[in-house]
Order: C-alpha cells, then structure tokens, then sequence
C-alpha cells in the first residue's frame, strides 16, 4: 500500500486527540481534520431541522475550519459555532448517528477530501483504520476514564455549563463501550498504529513524543 502524507491522532472521547491534532498542524503546517466535528455538525444541522439528505452537503460548502492559538475554530459561513457545538446534547447525538451506516457513508468522502498536497493530521476515532488506511503516521492517544472525565469536566466549566462529574464518568463510560463495541468502525488502534497513554502525562510531553515520532516516520 503506497503511504500518503496523512498523520491519523485516534483514541477515545476526551483523550487530548483535538489538542495534540491543532499542535502538530500549526508545528508543520498541515491541514487538519477534526471527524468528530464532523459528526457533531450533522447532529446540530438535525436538531436545527435540516432535511438530513441536505446536511452532508451544508457540510462540505459551508463549513470551514481555522486553527488559532488556542481552538479549532468551526465557521458556518460567516458564523462561528464552536461553541454551539460543545454541548452534551450535541455530543450525544453526534454518538448515536455515528453508528448509523448511511452516516458515516455520507461523510467518508467528506472526510478523504480535506486531504492536500500540503499534508493532513487527521483525528477521530478510526482514522487510521478506516478513512485513512494508507497513513504514513498513525498514533492511537488514549487515557484512563477518570482523567479523561477531569479533562471534560475543565472544558465544560470554562464553557459555563453545569457538569456533574460522576455523571460525566458514567458517560465516558458508555460511550467507550458504545464507540468499542459498534459493528461498524469499532474503536480500535490500527495494527501499525503507536499507541499513547497519556494518564500520567502533561500534554507538553504527548506533544513531544507525537512530535519526535513525525520527524521519524512522517517528515
């Protein structure tokens, strides 16, 4: 299989993938992918009542992602909506349609077409073993369930939002049994992926690995 210059960052919901994704893009500069906003925009054009058959192509013409300092920003048109897509509903919604087969069909060639000459990392949940088979680079980040819920909850709070941590734990939960259990596109490191637990880490040293690694495998 003829490798092409694709960096895939897969791993389970709040793991650091976004984070990790946006430094190593900004670092050398890559286009970058964020699926799972992907997903989540399906489910905010759905809540807004957008025909579904209409949604995949709202996507693709009016979407546009911009990476700054801090965030990758999502502007719909002239809108930015990061924000609105953040909330729990959002995300719970984005989770039940990803395991729909006509879902994810319709975004799989939304997702091959951010790639470019200029190189893209790519994060989700099966970058590496679905979308982008023939990466050069793949990296599967993960983390245990508590920190990833303390990581959740920090981000929820400085968005303002109520959070309940046991609540968060018990979802975190189900939905790592949900994303791992799927018939289609199971979560799963690919088998020539480099795994990353990142329990014990600050995200200066993912960053650092994930970075020695691309000037190994993928510069």
């Amino acid at each position: 299989m003829n490798k092409i210059n694709v960096i895939t960052i897969d791993g389970p919901s709040a793991s650091g993938k976004g984070s990790l994704a946006r430094e190593i893009a900004k670092t050398y500069n890559l286009s970058i992918l964020d699926s799972g906003s992907l997903y989540r925009l399906y489910a905010y054009f759905a809540l807004e009542g957008m025909n579904t058959e209409l949604i995949p192509n709202a996507i693709q013409k009016n979407i546009k992602f911009k990476v700054s300092d801090r965030d990758l920003i999502i502007m719909n048109l002239e809108n930015d909506i990061t924000n609105n897509l953040r909330s729990e509903s959002i995300a719970a919604l984005a989770s039940e349609l990803s395991s729909r087969k006509e879902v994810r069909s319709a975004l799989f060639d939304i997702q091959r077409s951010f790639y470019n000459d200029k190189g893209l990392v790519a994060d989700g949940r099966d970058m590496g073993t679905v979308v982008f088979k023939e990466a050069k680079l793949k990296i599967f980040l993960t983390a245990s369930v508590e920190v990833r819920a303390k990581r959740r909850y920090l981000e929820l709070q400085n968005l303002g939002q109520e959070v309940n941590m046991p609540a968060l734990i018990d979802d975190i939960e189900q939905r790592d049994l949900k994303d791992s259990s799927r018939e289609l596109s199971p979560l799963l490191p690919a088998d020539d992926a480099h795994i990353i637990d990142s329990s014990e880490m600050s995200l200066e040293d993912v960053i650092s690995f994930a970075k020695n690694l691309v000037k190994e495998e993928y510069l």
